[in-house]
């Protein structure tokens, strides 16, 4: 039995009647699009709409999260696999009791650990789908390696894109490359779009029209389309306080629609998709063997 196969009996023991939270993978084809932004934003509609949410910042080499949410973790993913400590133990809290959990450089070695260690951390990975309702992982920009193996592993996939010419160039860039993955699921992942940084609410529909236009000519894959959040200065105030305007300013312009898109998010057909968090790991390692 080679260690690909082991993993997944291992992952299928645990998952025996255990609960899965919904894994949603937040992306963009270019740096500094609002990104964490918004999904530190939809972390915190979703605690208000009751739901138990974790962030896993999988941003290599940004601590993009922690320094929106004010606070410095004491471990990451490292501290799980290497140190011995449980996953409860490396959740930072953050506003609104949002859990919080730094990726590190820990995720880029899974695919080199003993059988030993796997069981080790999918068995707190599986825990990890019993604490939270929803877990959103924070991806980095680009079509970089690590990038495409979290989008590969993910069943739905946020992608950020801004009216900019270069943020639609690069998001088609990265749905081409994500395309183009030997182990992308057409079948078994939904993409959709969430245009930032609009002037008028209808400029949204023009940025995913645009990216739709040549994404249903040239690549095979669904892609849809969630909302707009516009320019705010009361997001940019919210931002340089490190904390989420959606917690700071409820009544916020770009509160109001981040609210409309969790709320999108969370309709029935929406909610039953979970795969959970130790299956989502499992692609990412089987993928490497």
């Amino acid at each position: 039995m080679d260690q690909a196969e082991q993993l997944r009996n291992i992952i299928k023991a645990e998952n025996v009647q255990r609960p899965m939270a919904r894994v949603l993978t937040v992306t963009s084809g270019k740096g500094g699009v609002g990104k964490s932004n918004t999904a530190i934003n939809l972390a915190i509609q979703f605690r208000k709409q009751g739901q138990r949410v974790i962030i896993l910042d999988a941003d290599f080499g940004l601590a993009n999260i922690e320094i929106m949410f004010g606070t410095v973790p004491k471990h990451n993913l490292c501290d799980l696999i290497y140190q011995g400590k449980s996953i409860r133990e490396i959740i930072t809290w953050g506003p609104m009791d949002v859990g919080f959990v730094s990726g590190g450089s820990g995720i880029v070695g899974m695919s080199n650990l003993s059988r030993d260690y796997l069981a080790y951390i999918i068995k707190n990975l599986t825990e990890l789908d019993a604490i939270a309702d929803i877990i959103i992982v924070d991806t980095g920009a680009g079509i970089a390696d690590a990038v495409l193996e979290f989008l590969v592993a993910s069943g739905e996939i946020l992608l950020i894109t801004t009216p900019e010419p270069t943020s639609i160039t690069d998001s088609y860039s990265l749905l081409k490359a994500l395309n183009r993955h030997p182990r992308f699921s057409r079948e078994h992942t939904l993409v959709k779009m969430i245009a930032n940084r609009v002037e008028e609410e209808e400029e949204g529909e023009i940025v995913f029209n645009k990216l739709n236009a040549v994404v249903s000519r040239y690549l095979n894959m669904s892609f849809s389309y969630l909302g707009a959040v516009p320019q705010d200065s009361r997001l940019a105030k919210a931002v340089m306080q490190q904390v989420p305007v959606s917690q700071q300013n409820p009544n916020a312009k770009s509160s109001i629609a981040y609210e409309s898109i969790a709320a999108k998010l969370m309709n029935k057909e929406a909610i039953a998709r979970k795969r959970g968090m130790a299956a989502f790991f499992s692609h990412i390692v089987n993928g490497k063997k």
